[in-house]
């Protein structure tokens, strides 16, 4: 691998020779790529340095070669290219520095809006969103390329990838207490998996966290919610979900904290929550007496 990167460094090197030796009196009046071939070279060594950085994973100074390449197909008009290779730097730097790689993939979004690639866009945003999500852990930013991503996959017709994008967007809304986001977001999708035979199984889950997110802020309009949800799917009813819920709304209604407690452990030691619904259904458990509850 060190035999690797040094080859690497000496391509790098060699390929900003070629590219200042193109630069001489015809480069001077007509720019960079009047000396093409030697640019083309250049082009060629900063790939080849590329790979073996990765071969090496030195991915900050692959993420840097990818994004020389890119820089040259840009200014070259091969836009297309200039777009594959700041994605390859953007996934490079996904391994070493989160905030290049959000950079490196916002260029290959510009290139791909302009050219009417919002599929491709939309893909980028949401890679940058999961880095927002998992790697710098800015929830605002997050939520901000998951809607673009969103709104980008609806335009192009692939509503299932933007419904994949919104629930993610009213996970991170609930999250930050803004519930009325969040209930919209999941009755949204809800509605939309009602009407497609393969999905309908799963609109109990977002009628679910949509009731969860109620319960945060009101009693009252949760048991609202259920019975409209009722209406909505008849086979929420019936479910584990619906059932619990209404225990859970009988147990607020009578402060009932130990019977509350125990009918969650219950649910859980058969369906195990996840980190989300656990915190929501703390919040909820604390409405019932705040001041006894950690």
């Amino acid at each position: 691998m060190a035999d690797a990167e040094k080859k690497a460094n000496l391509l790098m090197m060699e390929a900003e020779k070629k590219l200042t030796s193109s630069k001489g009196f015809l480069g001077s009046l007509f720019g960079l790529f009047s000396g093409s071939s030697k640019v083309d070279e250049a082009m060629e060594l900063y790939q080849q340095a590329a790979n073996k950085f990765k071969i090496a994973k030195k991915w900050g100074s692959a993420g840097h070669a990818f994004t020389e390449l890119a820089s040259l197909y840009g200014k070259a008009g091969s836009r297309l290219d200039a777009a594959t290779n700041y994605v390859e730097a953007g996934n490079c730097y996904k391994k070493t520095d989160p905030n290049e790689a959000i950079s490196s993939l916002l260029k290959a979004i510009e290139i791909y809006t302009d050219m009417g690639k919002f599929t491709m866009a939309a893909k980028h945003h949401q890679t940058i969103a999961e880095i927002y999500e998992t790697e710098v852990a800015d929830m605002e930013k997050a939520i901000q390329h998951f809607e673009q991503a969103s709104d980008y996959f609806r335009g192009e017709e692939n509503n299932s990838s933007a419904n994949k994008c919104q629930l993610k967007v009213a996970m991170f809304a609930a999250q930050m207490e803004n519930y009325e986001k969040a209930i919209k977001i999941y009755e949204q999708v809800a509605t939309s998996s009602l009407e497609s035979s393969l999905l309908k199984y799963s609109a109990k889950e977002y009628m679910f966290r949509a009731a969860l997110c109620h319960l945060c802020v009101d009693l009252t309009n949760a048991r609202i919610a259920v019975e409209k949800y009722e209406e909505m799917y008849p086979g929420f009813q019936d479910s584990r979900e619906c059932k619990l819920l209404k225990t859970l709304m009988n147990h607020l209604e009578e402060q009932n904290v130990d019977g509350f407690t125990d009918t969650v452990k219950d649910y859980d030691s058969i369906s195990r929550l996840d980190q989300w619904y656990t915190t929501m259904l703390l919040r909820i458990k604390k409405s019932i007496n705040p001041e006894d509850i950690c």
